[in-house]
């Protein structure tokens, strides 16, 4: 017999949570702080909870997706709520830390809930797709037991470990990845402005270098992994090289007026491997510099 579940939050990402599960069959009950959010739901099946305790007293597993994990405890801390999470198992989908995530873990352990700490890695329109991927960490049967569940979610949902933080402290590395290509594409394109060159072309160029750029990524992980920091007949690009560009690109946009606050966070790791004699080291050397302020 299915879990019955409920969804507490229901902002655009809680809403793609529970349209996933009633499309898979799920007895699910919503709760929102302004209901209106989650009245779209009860066409499709769902039933809106009027308070956060009914919705935990209608469900064996609670999702919770709300902004942070701040405010997930004012929802279940609560004199009234927390009683109730006695052998239910509590999914927290809300983005965190990695000391937040285990700090929940204990608190739901010490009122009897299971607890798996999770982080979502795609936006709403993913969830309930094969493409959906949420990490997932904490103890592993409840994964296991409520694999279906999960399956519904998303077709790349995984457990990556028992120690609750996990989910969150990979999430926060992940989204450096993506960061640093988003930022760097608001640079590419505040150069390509200054110099009066077509965005269109910058997207063209983006599209053939970008597995070049993924491959030199993929080396980098791979090499630190392995403490490879010296230039070998593997190494693909050295300090050297990428450094006389980096001035390039300094130099342009010192001319043109453009906010250098993040590449002068990348000197300052360039400057401080190169003082240390990195300078025709492989670029993953630079690993070693990144923990410094």
């Amino acid at each position: 017999m299915k879990p019955s579940i409920s969804v507490l939050g229901t902002g655009r990402m809680g809403s793609a949570l529970a349209r996933a599960l009633l499309q898979a069959g799920y007895r699910t009950t919503v709760w929102n702080r302004t209901t209106a959010k989650a009245e779209p739901l009860a066409a499709l099946g769902a039933t809106v909870a009027p308070s956060v305790r009914q919705a935990i007293d209608a469900a064996e597993i609670i999702i919770i997706n709300v902004s942070d994990y701040g405010a997930t405890s004012a929802l279940l801390r609560s004199g009234d709520v927390a009683p109730g999470l006695r052998g239910k198992l509590i999914v927290e989908l809300t983005s965190g830390t990695p000391e937040g995530a285990r700090e929940t873990s204990r608190w739901a352990e010490a009122q009897g809930a299971r607890y798996i700490d999770g982080a979502i890695l795609a936006t709403p329109d993913f969830i309930g797709t094969d493409a959906g991927t949420i990490l997932l960490s904490g103890a592993p049967d409840p994964f296991s037991e409520n694999a279906d569940v999960f399956r519904a979610l998303g077709g790349n949902v995984q457990h990556i470990g028992t120690e609750p933080g996990l989910a969150n402290a990979l999430d926060s590395a992940v989204l450096a990845l993506m960061w640093g290509a988003l930022f760097g594409g608001l640079h590419a394109i505040a150069v390509c402005r200054a110099e009066g060159i077509d965005l269109g072309e910058l997207g063209r160029q983006w599209t053939a270098t970008a597995p070049v750029i993924e491959g030199l990524v993929a080396d980098l992980i791979k090499r630190t992994q392995a403490g490879r920091f010296e230039s070998d007949a593997e190494t693909l690009s050295s300090i050297s090289p990428h450094y006389g560009a980096f001035h390039h690109l300094k130099d342009l946009m010192s001319a043109r007026a453009i906010d250098r606050t993040v590449v002068d966070g990348y000197d300052a790791i360039f400057r401080r491997a190169i003082a240390a004699g990195h300078l025709h080291d492989d670029f993953a050397a630079l690993s070693q510099f990144t923990g410094e302020t």
